[in-house]
């Protein structure tokens, strides 16, 4: 090691050098498994004369590795990497083969680098995040709570769908009984993925006055609350509302932002349930929410979505846009179970290979209501 570099003010440095002011431990092996050379980290931190050893000696062990990556780089040419628990600390061994002026393998070099800290921090992330996967999935378990676990009322059939696309999602639908005649309806989608997205969806749950029968009021309502908590102000949720009288069948409606429109389904053609309104949000001190009313007739059947459900892309680049929905629900007049099922078959045709990728960008949340 008698080759010289020069600093910057002429100081010279021999390899052996630099290789001694290394905090790494290195060490030179020959082909037998005698150490050659050890820099001055390790021959400090072992405490003993090894040259002209073996290996494994040098490391308290009575034999060789199981895994010899010194063995593995002479015969392989190639470097080899592994750990190994030296003194009960953890290190990272490369193993890089030595050749001679012939070009045949003559020794291994041996880089040691102790990861002791880095393991440490390694398991601590892992508690971490099983910790916060315990948590999430006691959080996706409150969340599907909240979803309508059955519902009955005469006169209607009802049924739901429900695809995160995360473990929590931001999409909630929820259906309850008003009074003997009437029911109420909602379908939300809130701003973002996530543990804050489903926090709001636990807010609109536990907040909404399922008493009311107008929507708008329920709404403004809402709109008030919303603001007492102090939500921040990039968080929203979009909500449509609606009241189903089930003795004299007509919707009373009123939209807080929610750009899926639902889609009134008749016997051969269809209605979209248009009504504008501002988000739950801090937007607007005060915002004006409308009521909408239809008559309803035996058979008619209503569509709730989220907009998920239209942003679906399949390989082309293209979206299930809502002429394809509209087109799929107009043909398919079985029940609402097996209406929503077929649907939900028919955007996974759509999207092709991609539907078994994170291909889903957005939560999917459907509902349908049939009179009868």
């Amino acid at each position: 090691m008698a080759d010289k570099y020069f600093d910057d003010q002429g100081i010279s440095y021999t390899i052996e050098d630099i290789i001694n002011g290394m905090t790494d431990w290195v060490r030179v092996i020959d082909r037998n498994g005698n150490i050659l050379f050890l820099n001055k980290a390790m021959s400090q931190n072992l405490s003993n004369d090894c040259i002209g050893e073996k290996c494994y000696k040098s490391l308290g062990r009575s034999g060789p590795c199981e895994i010899c990556t010194s063995r593995s780089a002479v015969f392989n040419g190639k470097p080899q990497i592994k750990e190994e628990i030296i003194n009960g600390r953890y290190f990272s061994v490369m193993s890089s083969p030595v050749r001679n002026s012939e070009g045949k393998i003559a020794a291994v070099v041996e880089v040691l680098r102790d990861i002791t800290e880095l393991k440490q921090l390694q398991k601590e992330i892992t508690e971490q995040n099983k910790k916060l996967k315990r948590d999430l999935d006691m959080a996706k378990r409150l969340q599907c709570s909240l979803l309508p676990s059955s519902f009955s009322q005469d006169n209607i059939k009802f049924s739901y769908l429900y695809k995160p696309c995360e473990t929590l999602s931001g999409d909630l639908i929820d259906i309850y009984k008003i009074d003997d005649e009437n029911i109420g309806l909602y379908i939300a989608d809130v701003s973002g993925h996530g543990v804050s997205a489903s926090m709001l969806t636990v807010f609109l749950r536990s907040t909404i006055d399922k008493k009311e029968l107008s929507p708008a009021k329920a709404l403004g309502k809402l709109y008030e609350k919303y603001n007492l908590v102090g939500f921040e102000e990039h968080h929203y949720i979009t909500v449509f509302l609606a009241v189903i009288n089930t003795k004299n069948p007509s919707i009373t409606f009123a939209n807080a932002g929610h750009n899926a429109w639902p889609i009134l389904l008749y016997n051969d053609s269809f209605e979209l349930l248009k009504s504008c309104g501002v988000p739950l949000s801090n937007w607007l001190e005060k915002p004006i929410y409308k009521d909408s009313k239809i008559t309803l007739e035996k058979g008619n059947r209503i569509f709730f979505y989220t907009d998920g459900l239209i942003e679906v892309k399949n390989e082309k680049n293209e979206y299930f846009d809502e002429k394809q929905l509209i087109d799929i629900l107009m043909k398919d007049h079985s029940d609402p179970d097996t209406t929503l099922n077929n649907l939900f078959n028919k955007i996974n045709d759509f999207r092709g290979n991609k539907k078994n990728t994170a291909d889903s960008r957005d939560d999917i949340t459907m509902a349908l209501i049939q009179i009868i």
